[in-house]
């Protein structure tokens, strides 16, 4: 019998910036009162039902997790940021859901080949460095048949133009490699993929955002609780003229994508739903 060929051992070092950068800031803020919706989109995208085991990778404070277990999942909140996950345990305490949470990365998954019915991930594992591996351990943990289904950001939406903004501030400056939204484009992912699921289906939808009152009322929340954005502001450090540039930056997207309501302004932040079924190994 030919011995399993083994799995690339994700990088310490990165693995390790990437915690402290998402416990930056409080990003139980943004999932609570920016995009709650996008959870139990994903999860009815996915078609979870009562009696499915479920895997949510990048499960953050459990925006996608909870609502399958309000579905009749059992299901498995993993994430690599320890913070987030014991915020996560309060949100499904004070709604009365019980699920296993876990600290993993999603480039090395704890699980045996074919555990799960369905693993989704929502604005999550895009965010892991190496997307192959990521791509790959997500396939590998599903059944045969089981449901893949993401929900991402795409590269030429808010997000992927915000990623975009913020990438030319980041102190060092990053390598060049495939950014995060680029898991919101189809035929990126398609690829990712090849060989690792069948039957991949995808589309764009919009998430209306009226939590902000003006642009500059958006910016200062997320410089304060999205911690991508706090990490790159402390970069900075005491540069106050490219801290000033990159907050008109930031304001001057927000005002591009606003349309003024009653209560101040609302935003489409355009994201990717991607579903498919896993050809097991």
């Amino acid at each position: 019998m030919e011995s399993p060929t083994p799995r690339p051992v994700p990088d310490q070092g990165i693995k390790d910036k990437h915690r402290k950068l998402w416990a930056l800031g409080d990003y139980g803020a943004v999932a609570r009162e920016v995009i709650p919706s996008l959870g139990p989109i994903l999860v009815n995208e996915a078609g979870i039902k009562p009696g499915d085991y479920v895997l949510d990778v990048g499960a953050g404070t459990g925006n996608a997790a909870i609502p399958a277990v309000a579905a009749g999942a059992s299901a498995v909140a993993l994430d690599l940021t320890p913070e987030l996950i014991e915020l996560g345990k309060l949100n499904a305490q004070e709604r009365g859901e019980e699920l296993q949470w876990m600290v993993g990365d999603a480039e090395d998954l704890p699980f045996e080949p074919g555990t799960f019915d369905a693993v989704i991930s929502c604005v999550g594992v895009m965010f892991a460095p190496n997307h192959g591996q990521a791509a790959a351990e997500l396939a590998r943990v599903t059944r045969e048949g089981g449901t893949v289904a993401l929900l991402n950001w795409t590269p030429e939406g808010f997000i992927g133009e915000m990623f975009k903004i913020m990438r030319e501030y980041q102190v060092p400056a990053p390598p060049a490699s495939p950014g995060p939204p680029m898991w919101g484009h189809e035929d990126y992912v398609a690829s990712l993929m090849d060989g690792l699921l069948e039957g991949l289906v995808s589309h764009r939808e919009v998430l209306t955002v009226n939590r902000f009152a003006e642009p500059d009322h958006f910016r200062e929340f997320f410089k304060t609780n999205y911690g991508p954005a706090v990490g790159v502001y402390q970069g900075l450090g005491k540069d106050i003229e490219r801290s000033a540039a990159l907050d008109r930056e930031l304001s001057g997207l927000a005002e591009r994508y606003a349309r003024s309501t009653e209560d101040g302004m609302e935003m489409d932040w355009e994201y990717l739903l991607l579903r498919g079924s896993a050809l097991g190994s």
